[in-house]
């Protein structure tokens, strides 16, 4: 490249604040319709789930793989009219209760049993920049974000140090495949680090209000 080509490139860079990204990508989503509240059949809007954590947790320990599931799992797999079919019942299931996407790589057990996947952004790291003050989605002002949900069912449950694990991208190649069939074969080990802060305290400020950390912030700046 010559000199004049990498000065031409310079002048045209623009750096945009996140918080502005943030906000387009919101407009944008806005722009495009109504969405459909039914689960992976339409666009994701955030979802209240319909079960207490408290409930969840306590089924997530009756579901832990073991030999009876793997080999469950390994069954469905080796017939393909029962896979499509226990994959058609999670989907309805899962899309009931919390906004099920069918991305295939559930984050559920981590983020107090509220779907990410049900925002409207589709962010599994936390929040965006364009939270309302009062708690409200950018995209869907009249719905609440889904990660105050996420935190305060994790924090009801001592389980707010589960928001720190960073969520690593999904598969795409894997979507709308069964999250419970790829959990009983292992498949899901990996799909997010240990958690960062071990401390609650680290989720309010000194007056003891609600504050998430800017994860999605931090990931760029990681980055670099």
């Amino acid at each position: 490249m010559t000199g004049g080509a990498a000065s031409e490139v310079t002048e045209v860079t623009e750096v945009i604040p996140a918080a502005e990204v943030s906000r387009q990508i919101g407009e944008t989503i806005r722009e495009a319709g109504p969405a459909d509240a039914s689960g992976a059949g339409g666009r994701p809007r955030p979802h209240r789930p319909r079960f207490t954590a408290r409930s969840m947790y306590h089924v997530q320990r009756l579901v832990r793989p073991n030999g009876l599931y793997r080999r469950f799992a390994a069954r469905l797999e080796s017939v393909p009219l029962l896979r499509r079919l226990f994959t058609a019942a999670e989907e309805k299931v899962k899309a009931d209760l919390f906004g099920c996407r069918m991305c295939g790589q559930c984050a559920l057990p981590v983020t107090g049993y509220a779907c990410p996947m049900s925002c409207p952004k589709q962010m599994r790291n936390g929040p965006c920049g364009g939270v309302g003050a009062d708690g409200g989605c950018e995209v869907y002002p009249e719905l609440r974000c889904v990660w105050l949900e996420a935190y305060d069912r994790a924090a009801g449950q001592g389980r707010a140090a589960d928001l720190s694990r960073l969520q690593r991208p999904i598969d795409h190649r894997i979507w709308g495949q069964s999250s419970w069939v790829n959990y009983w074969q292992g498949r899901d080990e990996g799909l997010w680090t240990d958690a960062l802060w071990a401390d609650d305290a680290l989720w309010t400020n000194a007056d003891g209000a609600l504050t998430l950390p800017d994860i999605q912030h931090d990931l760029v700046v990681i980055d670099r």
